[in-house]
Formats: structure tokens, C-alpha cells, sequence
């Protein structure tokens, strides 16, 4: 509510706060208008009912009707000019509801308090000259007011509540259901309780009907709430609300009522003929009376003390004033404390609201100034790109495939060329087929390893591997197969190869350790090696959906080629 009070202020210009000022000010006067004029019509309505009045103890029953004009027309007043006034709503556009409702509260007041002062005008000036019995009349006329104000507010709850919601649910939509009117239900039971205040002297068992009509009035404001209302809009603050209609309670009605009676006990003479005080020249002087009964009786002079020396007394009175000065202060001080702790609050969420704001700007900066921030969204493209070059690493492996199938080819070359008649070392044609084996799965490797980096995916050169390895097996085949031929002796190439194998054999037998040959060790650690990455493939495709699979094919890949390594050296040892 704060909030928009405050934007309201802010977006209106010079011109739209002089045009509200001026519809303001032209409604007040048209509402204080109003409200004097209705004061006015209802003191020339008593003086016609106070010309028609007969001093006699029995009525007609025409006289008695004439009695309920004043009464009819006060509350028909109450009831229809409040509604006017929320005429006013549709062209003064107040910012906020608190506002809205604090006019429509003090228009309303301005409004009864007029009615009532005049009445109490005529009951205390004008009915004792003009009755003997004037303190009936008055209790009488009080009375038919509170019944009479108690028929019009039922009606005021079935006409304008419930046709209202039966109009606007079924011949106007368009209006829709009312909303209940807190602010004008609650000056209604403020009037009503005043009424009970100033009656209360003049006919004692008034409270009875009063605590009878708020009974009824509860249940049947709670029922027509339920039934044929909705909740305001807009909400006001609840607490200053509250505070607002304690303070009307108090003052003017309360404070009001008890002028009244005040006034009437200390000044006005009781009537000679009717009363409890009658033959007295005040009310306040049965007390007085009263003491000097209680005086003759023996045992009470301490009532006689109190009386004379605390309740006559001007120092008792000026004590207690004092300290109802002293207790408005203290209060007085804790709502002014609580208004500047209020302050107080409210620059502290404004610092807040700054140090977060510069918190924030300083964050944006770091930022853009960090060079991790930066090495993270490199690290992110990088990420993007990986997973847009998927594709071309399986085209990579496709040609690792491609050059271990040329380097099978060119052994089979020379395979071809040894069976023709050609003499070639078995070591050298080994070795060179094998080194090119070599060269290209260690080419598919480092791919495979680049391939490996992009995350979620399954390891794609095991086919290339497969074919290395049958390369392999060809080359050491062929090497068998060079090792049993015959070749002529006399060739010093020939010679010379056959040598170096027999004294690699020789040097191979001379070991105790070594059973087997070179080559049947180095098959049966790679066939072990792909035995083991056979089976790894085998664990990958059948891994935990939803989890990424270890690179399994990697530790293979380092077996194969540690064996191979092993093997190479024992040739060129042998060699």
C-alpha cells in the first residue's frame, strides 16, 4: 500500500494534482453540505413534531404514528445519503483505499454527528420547557429511534445486499456481486451503540433491547456477508483501521454521549412529577442525600471520609489527571520510538538493497574479467565442437582400417615375391611388415585417443585392431614359413640371415626360462591381450543404462603393444 502511494505521487503531474485538489475540495463542500443540510430539516422536523404534541397522559393512536416521523426520517437519512457519498468515488480517484475509506469514514461522521446534535439539542432545550415529564419523553424517543434504526439496517441488508446480488448475478452481469462495505457496517453499530449511551439515563433498561438488536443484527450481517457479498478489491491496513474506528468509537461519539448525560445530571432540573429525582434541583445532589443517610449509620464514617476528603476533593482529581498525562506520554514516546525504529528499518533495506546491487555489478565485472570464466566457455565450444566432429572420428578410423589392409596387401607382395624364387631375409621382411603394422595401429591409437575425449560414447577401434593383429599373425607365419625352407647356401644374403637365426635360436635354447619359441610367446600374449579387450567389449555392451562406459579398449591397446614392443626387440636381438 506504501508502495503505491508513493508511484502515485510520483508519476502525477502539476496539472493532474491541482484537478485532483479541485474535484477534493468541490466533494467535501457538497458532502459537508449535505450533511448540514440534513441537520438543518431535522431540526425544523422536531419543531413541527414539537407543535403537534400534546402535554396529556393518552394519545391517540394518530399522535402516536406522528412520533415515528423524526425516527423514519433519521434513519432513512442514514441510509441513503452514505450511499450518495459513494457516488463521489467515480470521479475523485484516490491513490490508494486507506484514503478512499478515510473520506467515506468522515463524511459518515460529519453526517450522524450533525443529526445527533441536533436531536440532543431538542431533547435537552426544547422538550423540558414544553413537558412536565421530560425525561419519558426523551427515553421514548430514543427508544423508537434504536427500533426504527434496527428495522432500516435489516432493510438496508435484504435491499441493498441481497437484490444487489441477485441484479448483478442475473439481470446484470455486468455490475456483478457487491462488495461488503466494512467501513459504513461499522459506523452503523458505532451509531447504534451511541444511541444506547445516551438513552442509557433516560430509559435504564435500554442496553437490554440494544444487546438484543446487535445479537440479531450479527447473525444476520454474518448470513448476507456469506451469501450475497464478496471481500473488498483492494485491502487497507488492518491495524490503522482498527485504530481508526477505536478513535470514532471514543471520540466524537463516546465523548459525546457522556457530555450529554453529564450535562443533563449537573444542570438540568429532574422533572417534579415523574422520576426518580424528582423534588432535587440536580441529579448529582442525590448523592449528597445519600451521605447524610449513610452518616446516621454507625460504623460508616470511613464512606463519609472517602466522600468528603477523595471525591470532592480538587487534588484527588487534579492526582489522577496527572497520571493519565503521565501514561499518555509514556505511550506517546514508544509510538514515536517505534516511528523512528520504523525509519530506522527502512534505510537499512534501502542500504541493502544498494550493497546488493553493487555486490552484483561487482560479480558481472569478475566475470567478465576472470580468465577462468573464459577458459570454462572455451572449455564448453570445445565440448560443442567434439560433439559435431563425432562423425569425422569414425571417418578417421576408417582409414586407420585402410592402412593396415594396404600393409597386409604389401606383405602378401612379398610374400608372393619369396615364392617366386626371390631370396629374402625372413627377419628383414618380417620386421619391415610389421613395423608398418605397427606404424599405423599406433596412428589408429592416437586417433582412437582423441576419439575417447568426447564423453558418453563407446570406443569405435577395435576393428582396427582386430586387423593389425591378423596382419601380425600373417607376418609371423610368414616368418615360420621362411624359417623351414632351404635356401641356396651359396647366396651370402641367405647366409648371412640363416646365421643370425640360428644364433638367435642358440641364444633363445641357452635360456633356461624361455620354453617356448619367440613367436608362440608373443601369440599367446596377444591373443591373451585380445582375449581380455574381447571381453571388456563384451562387459561395455551390456554397461548400466544411463551411466557412461570406461574406455575399456585403452589398457588392451597398451598390452598389445608392450608385447609387440617385446617381440620387436627379440627380432632385431636375434637379427
Amino acid at each position: 500500500e506504501s508502495l503505491s502511494e508513493k508511484a502515485h505521487r510520483e508519476r502525477q503531474t502539476v496539472s493532474q494534482k491541482l484537478k485532483h485538489y479541485g474535484i477534493y475540495i468541490g466533494s467535501w463542500l457538497l458532502s459537508t453540505s449535505l450533511a448540514v443540510g440534513c441537520g438543518v430539516s431535522i431540526f425544523y422536523l422536531c419543531q413541527y413534531e414539537d407543535k403537534q404534541a400534546v402535554d396529556t397522559e393518552t394519545w391517540s393512536l394518530l399522535q402516536e404514528a406522528g412520533t415515528l416521523l423524526v425516527p423514519f426520517v433519521v434513519s432513512l437519512m442514514n441510509m441513503v445519503i452514505p450511499l450518495f457519498f459513494s457516488l463521489f468515488n467515480k470521479f475523485e480517484h484516490f491513490s490508494n483505499q486507506r484514503k478512499q475509506i478515510y473520506a467515506m469514514l468522515f463524511r459518515n461522521v460529519i453526517l450522524r454527528m450533525s443529526i445527533l446534535s441536533v436531536l440532543c439539542y431538542y431533547w435537552v432545550y426544547m422538550v423540558p420547557q414544553k413537558f412536565t415529564c421530560w425525561e419519558p419523553m426523551v427515553g421514548q424517543a430514543v427508544y423508537r429511534l434504536v427500533i426504527v434504526d434496527f428495522i432500516f439496517l435489516m432493510l438496508g441488508s435484504f435491499f441493498g445486499e441481497f437484490l444487489s446480488n441477485v441484479i448483478g448475478t442475473t439481470l446484470q452481469p455486468r455490475l456483478g456481486v457487491p462488495e461488503f462495505d466494512v467501513a459504513r457496517n461499522v459506523l452503523e453499530i458505532i451509531y447504534a451503540q451511541t444511541l444506547a449511551w445516551i438513552g442509557i439515563y433516560f430509559s435504564p433498561l435500554l442496553p437490554v433491547i440494544q444487546i438484543l438488536k446487535f445479537f440479531i443484527l450479527f447473525y444476520l450481517k454474518k448470513v448476507s456477508l456469506t451469501r450475497n457479498c464478496q471481500p473488498p478489491q483492494r485491502s487497507g491496513r488492518a491495524a490503522q483501521m482498527k485504530t481508526i474506528f477505536i478513535f470514532l468509537l471514543f471520540f466524537p461519539f463516546f465523548v459525546g454521549a457522556v457530555s450529554i448525560v453529564a450535562y443533563t445530571a449537573w444542570s438540568l432540573t429532574p422533572s417534579e412529577q415523574c422520576g426518580p429525582f424528582r423534588g432535587l434541583n440536580s441529579t448529582f445532589s442525590v448523592i449528597g442525600e445519600w451521605i447524610d443517610e449513610v452518616d446516621k449509620i454507625p460504623g460508616s464514617e470511613w464512606v463519609v471520609w472517602i466522600y468528603q476528603n477523595v471525591i470532592r476533593s480538587e487534588i484527588f482529581y487534579f492526582l489522577v489527571t496527572l497520571i493519565i498525562l503521565v501514561i499518555t506520554y509514556i505511550f506517546w514516546q514508544l509510538t514515536q520510538g517505534r516511528k523512528e525504529l520504523i525509519v530506522l528499518l527502512r534505510q537499512q533495506i534501502v542500504n541493502g538493497s544498494e550493497d546488493k546491487s553493487f555486490l552484483l555489478d561487482r560479480l558481472q565485472n569478475l566475470q567478465k574479467s576472470d580468465p577462468k570464466h573464459n577458459k570454462q566457455k572455451k572449455q564448453t565450444t570445445h565440448t560443442k565442437q567434439h560433439s559435431a566432429e563425432h562423425s569425422s572420428g569414425r571417418q578417421s578410423h576408417s582409414n586407420a582400417v585402410v592402412q593396415v589392409l594396404l600393409a597386409r596387401q604389401q606383405l602378401e607382395e612379398e610374400e608372393r615375391r619369396s615364392a617366386s624364387g626371390v631370396a629374402v631375409p625372413s627377419d628383414i621382411s618380417t620386421s619391415d611388415a610389421m613395423m608398418q603394422a605397427m606404424l599405423a595401429r599406433q596412428k589408429a591409437e592416437r586417433q582412437d585417443e582423441n576419439f575417447y575425449k568426447i564423453p558418453n560414447e563407446h570406443p569405435q577401434s577395435l576393428d582396427a585392431v582386430a586387423l593389425s593383429m591378423a596382419a601380425r599373425q600373417r607376418a609371423e607365419e610368414e616368418d615360420e614359413y621362411w624359417s623351414m625352407t632351404d635356401f641356396n647356401q651359396s647366396n651370402p644374403v641367405n647366409r648371412f640371415g640363416m646365421q643370425a637365426r640360428e644364433r638367435a635360436e642358440g641364444n633363445r635354447e641357452d635360456d633356461p626360462n624361455d620354453a617356448l619359441s619367440p613367436v608362440s610367446s608373443v601369440m599367446i600374449q596377444v591373443m591373451q591381450a585380445r582375449q581380455r579387450a574381447e571381453e571388456e567389449e563384451r562387459s561395455q555392451s551390456t554397461h548400466v543404462p544411463g551411466q557412461n562406459p570406461a574406455p575399456s579398449g585403452s589398457s588392451a591397446l597398451i598390452q598389445a603393444m608392450l608385447a609387440r614392443q617385446q617381440a620387436q626387440n627379440e627380432y632385431d636381438d636375434g637379427y
